[in-house]
């Protein structure tokens, strides 16, 4: 018996970066810190909202790579002189991916009440009808 992927498939031509980016995300790892949610603001727009309680806007940093939202944060260590007695507030760094379907753009970032919120905006794909000539051999 043959496994079927979206590169063996006879009717799937040219799908093989897609199978590879379902590759990357599932590689990706959920250690589900820090907790976030994904709301569907509109019909082409999203928002991604991160709980970074403690982390201000200069421990935090936001990049595309490769079509893939990451955000990273780090805080910096002013705390050395202070004794806790209990400490459960998460201080660790982090880092979380997004994997960006094409056309897919980042907007604006803000922190707000200890959550990062960023903006997500799908450009509506022009529909274009293209007629291939058949020419004689």
């Amino acid at each position: 018996m043959t496994k079927l992927t979206l590169t063996t498939h006879p009717f799937l031509l040219g799908f093989d970066q897609l199978e590879r980016l379902v590759e990357r995300t599932a590689k990706a790892g959920n250690d589900g810190y820090p907790p976030y949610n994904i709301e569907q603001t509109s019909e082409n727009s999203y928002r991604i909202t991160l709980a970074v309680a403690g982390f201000g806007e200069d421990d935090l940093s936001i990049t595309v790579e490769d079509r893939q939202l990451v955000v990273r944060g780090r805080q910096s260590d002013t705390d050395e002189d202070r004794v806790f007695l209990h400490r459960g507030i998460a201080a660790r760094q982090f880092q979380k991916s997004f994997v960006l379907a094409e056309g897919v753009e980042v907007g604006a970032a803000v922190v707000e009440n200890g959550l990062l919120h960023i903006d997500l905006e799908r450009a509506e794909p022009e529909k274009i009808v293209q007629t291939i000539p058949i020419n004689r051999t």
